[in-house]
């Protein structure tokens, strides 16, 4: 009877402490993202100050696509900024676990994440529902507000360390704008000859309805997840 006492008292006292521990990760990562939202729009607004004797074409966009999810337009890309309702916790192989931050205070290793992907503006203009979208990088915030990015080495992102690194406004803007300059150097390619050569007459008619070609950066090419 203690024995089954004890678990349930053991059980209870996780229950509590986990919910807690989530609950406050979950805020600190909406509050970032509500900022993060409020730099892109800001960012918007002071370029497209910049571009105002440029043709509308040129300018960029922002749209607010609720509590979790966000965009920018910028020239021929978009870029979305999409945040988790979960509470994730990194792996025991991941680097965080090698500083003391995370060794000697284990939960500060659960994070909330914010999510950058890189799609084709004509994707979501023509609704090419095929289309792919790119994993640019993504944010991790803890219970403390400390923060690591990851994202792809030609970035040159940007945070590793999650003792140091605390989320404010100068930091998520340095985010977005290398997020920015990655995509808009990540061009376009051709796709290979065999990969298109062929078409029934059915299938040209529905593409030719629906703009439902797939389009994507890099598509027909095979990529490692760090040669993207």
């Amino acid at each position: 009877m203690m024995n089954i006492l004890n678990t349930k008292s053991a059980i209870l006292q996780t229950i509590r402490e986990k919910s807690i521990l989530k609950q406050l990760v979950y805020k600190n990562t909406s509050e970032v993202f509500d900022e993060l939202k409020r730099v892109l729009e800001n960012l918007v607004e002071e370029y497209n100050n910049e571009l105002e004797d440029e043709q509308d074409a040129v300018k960029l966009e922002y749209v607010d696509r609720g509590k979790s999810e966000a965009q920018i337009r910028v020239a021929s890309d978009i870029l979305v900024f999409s945040m988790y309702s979960n509470v994730f916790q990194f792996d025991r192989d991941h680097a965080v676990w090698q500083k003391d931050y995370v060794k000697q205070k284990p939960d500060n290793a659960y994070s909330g994440i914010i999510n950058i992907y890189n799609f084709l503006s004509d994707s979501f203009k023509y609704n090419r529902s095929e289309d792919l979208g790119y994993l640019v990088a993504r944010i991790f915030i803890n219970q403390e507000k400390h923060y690591i990015v990851e994202g792809k080495r030609q970035m040159g992102l940007l945070e590793h360390d999650l003792s140091q690194s605390i989320s404010d406004e100068n930091s998520l803007r340095k985010i977005v704008e290398t997020a920015i300059n990655y995509s808009l150097n990540f061009d376009l390619l051709v796709p290979p000859y065999d990969d298109v050569k062929i078409l029934a007459v059915a299938d040209i008619e529905e593409k030719i309805q629906n703009a439902n070609i797939k389009t994507g950066k890099r598509l027909g090419f095979q990529f490692k997840s760090d040669d993207v």
